[in-house]
């Protein structure tokens, strides 16, 4: 029989649990799939005697995650704390350079620090895994990385925060207030700690970070990734853009222009016909498009216990199998340093905006966009408020930059009852 592959796992939160579960309750089928045994050696958390609904009797305890990365009878180190520094960061480092493999699904410490941690497990000649880092249990990394390596990548996009998309769907199928459906999806635990992660789109853009590395061959930039969230969506976006056939998503989007490489997270109407227009509730989609094989649409549970506990056993799975891919599909080294480029592509926009009910008004919005190069493809003009007129505007294809130029100059017109809220809308 051949040697069996120790495991060592930090973070017993519901993935870590998860992990030990399925190692548990599964033995004789990873070992048939694998050619050998796959066990956990020792565990570490932050609290030794919580109940986790799984016996860790059998295993070693280590209060510390760096001295569980380093010890003897660990052979992959499963990093499942969160976090992009402290505990995380140390045993992931500490891991790689005492020879271990790693597997993590911490996309916020891939995303800030994965170009330096992918060279360091190159070094040693060891792997580092993450398909648990995004879109839960949807194998997109392995989708990158190995059955599409033979095609030239040219757009990655999807829906990669179930909460966002669950705020959004629930807000039309209900009819209810951002706010309202907010707090719904706090109590149910959607939410981070930090709801800014979910709500801004921060979760999602770091996910966004490492798939755009993988798809075009680049260093992680996250700091090169345009994020706007959903707060500023109302009741009336959703039904405005039901109106005119779309659905709003919070959308990734990443593709190489002639530009540079465009990378945004950001709220967009999407045909509601479309695959992504369908997708409901706290669900991922990713949609890979490549120069042979077309596009590619895979969908399925993007968190929770046992889907992402799937995509770290698939990575342990891997490595038992004796399966060697670089971090991000080619070697660190040889990653190139890629030019952000700021929504480069053209595109339609929705705009919704509130005017003061007087003459002109509606003559003088036009007047700007015109004077911006913008031309109006669509105009409605809803009933009125009081004082107010509510109106809605669909460009023809744009530039970004030539948008922000109208808009900076609209309030200037002295017609606008609040601000105008403009989403692209994007064709998938």
């Amino acid at each position: 029989m051949s040697d069996p592959l120790r495991l060592g796992i930090a973070g017993l939160g519901t993935v870590g649990a998860g992990v030990v579960k399925i190692v548990r309750r599964k033995a004789e089928l990873l070992e048939a799939r694998t050619g050998r045994p796959v066990t956990i050696s020792a565990v570490s958390a932050r609290t030794r005697d919580k109940d986790r609904g799984v016996s860790l009797a059998d295993y070693s305890w280590e209060d510390d995650p760096v001295a569980l990365a380093t010890r003897g009878d660990v052979d992959v180190f499963v990093e499942l704390m969160g976090g992009s520094d402290g505990p995380a960061k140390a045993a992931t480092e500490a891991a790689l350079a005492a020879g271990k493999d790693v597997v993590t699904a911490n996309k916020a410490m891939l995303a800030i620090h994965g170009q330096a941690l992918a060279e360091a497990a190159e070094a040693a000649g060891r792997v580092l895994r993450f398909e648990a880092a995004v879109a839960g249990g949807i194998p997109v990394i392995k989708s990158l990385t190995e059955g599409l390596a033979g095609n030239d990548l040219t757009r990655v996009m999807g829906v990669m925060n179930g909460t966002c998309n669950y705020i959004l769907t629930r807000m039309e199928s209900a009819g209810l207030s951002y706010d309202t459906v907010f707090d719904e999806a706090n109590q149910l635990g959607y939410l981070e700690a930090d709801p800014t992660l979910d709500v801004g789109g921060i979760d999602a853009a770091h996910k966004l970070a490492l798939l755009a590395a993988i798809a075009f061959g680049t260093r992680v930039d996250f700091d090169g990734v345009e994020i706007e969230g959903i707060e500023r969506i109302s009741i009336d976006d959703i039904r405005r853009a039901r109106d005119l056939g779309f659905r709003i998503k919070l959308l990734g989007v990443a593709q190489m222009t002639g530009r540079g490489l465009e990378t945004r997270m950001s709220p967009c109407l999407v045909p509601a016909s479309s695959p992504i227009g369908q997708l409901e509730g706290p669900t991922n989609m990713c949609v890979l498009e490549g120069d042979a094989v077309g596009q590619i649409v895979l969908r399925g549970a993007g968190a929770g216990e046992g889907p992402t506990a799937s995509a770290v056993m698939s990575d342990v799975l891997d490595i038992a199998r004796g399966t060697r891919v670089s971090t991000f599909g080619v070697p660190a080294a040889r990653l190139a340093h890629a030019t952000p480029a700021r929504t480069a592509t053209p595109a339609p926009y929705y705009l919704r905006m509130e005017l003061k009910d007087r003459p002109g008004a509606l003559a003088q919005i036009a007047t700007v966009l015109g004077e911006a190069g913008i031309s109006i493809d669509r105009m409605r003009q809803y009933k009125h408020a009081a004082d107010t007129a509510p109106v809605l505007i669909v460009t023809h294809k744009t530039a970004r930059d030539a948008l922000d130029a109208a808009l900076e100059a609209m309030p200037g017109t002295g017609v606008l009852a609040g601000e105008v809220v403009a989403l692209r809308i994007e064709s998938v």
